[in-house]
Formats: structure tokens, C-alpha cells, sequence
């Protein structure tokens, strides 16, 4: 009997990690804020395309400063998975680029790591 809901939970969680319910085509922007200092707030751009839990696109940081080093305004080209309302990605070359956002309808909220630590809030555009 323990076995048979030992194993029913394990279903449960495995459903959980796996179900996708939100849905981030489009395009996402907002503003990233540094917060280890440096060059505080830039403005970002997602570009996304979802299959099922497949997301691929671009990141690009439209406004980036030249000062500001190893931050291009043409983008990087990213992947990445939804999981429920969570969205994850990372950056397909270069500098590793690990992202994880809380999806609420039109707005994605999370914390990054390439460089230096960020915040971002992003919305999609309608």
C-alpha cells in the first residue's frame, strides 16, 4: 500500500515539472537592472518562439552603451524550456547567460547571471 502512494506522488511531481501553462511567443520588453553595481539599468528585448516546452529566440539590449563591455545590441541567440509558469534559458555561445522568470500572463519577472547578477520585469508587447 505505501509503495502504490509513494509512487503516486512521484507521478504527481514528475506532472508538475513537466506541464507547460503559460505560452511566451512574442516579444518581451522592459528593464534589467545590475545589482552588483556597475552599470545599472539597461533595457532588454526577449524574442521568443515556443514549441510545446521548447523556447528559442534572442536576447538584445537595444540601448546598450558602448562602455558597457560584452553587452551587444544585436543580441544573443538563447534556448530554453517552460514548466509550468516558470521559463528558463540560456545563452547558446558565448559568455554563459542563465535566466529563470516567473510568467503571469503578460509580464515575466526573474533574476540572470552573465556577467554580473541582474533583475529583470519585462511585459510583452501587444
Amino acid at each position: 500500500m505505501a509503495f502504490v502512494l509513494a509512487s503516486g506522488c512521484a507521478q504527481q511531481d514528475w506532472i508538475d515539472r513537466t506541464l507547460v501553462t503559460v505560452d511566451v511567443t512574442g516579444v518581451w520588453e522592459g528593464k534589467s537592472t545590475v545589482t552588483g553595481g556597475g552599470v545599472g539599468v539597461l533595457d532588454v528585448v526577449f524574442i521568443l518562439q515556443q514549441q510545446g516546452a521548447k523556447v528559442t529566440g534572442q536576447v538584445k539590449f537595444p540601448m546598450a552603451p558602448a562602455s558597457v563591455p560584452r553587452v551587444s545590441t544585436e543580441g544573443y541567440q538563447i534556448e530554453g524550456k517552460v514548466s509550468g509558469d516558470t521559463f528558463t534559458l540560456h545563452e547558446m555561445s558565448g559568455p554563459t547567460l542563465h535566466d529563470e522568470f516567473k510568467v503571469n500572463g503578460d509580464e515575466m519577472t526573474g533574476n540572470w547571471a552573465r556577467l554580473t547578477t541582474q533583475t529583470a520585469t519585462l511585459r510583452r508587447r501587444q
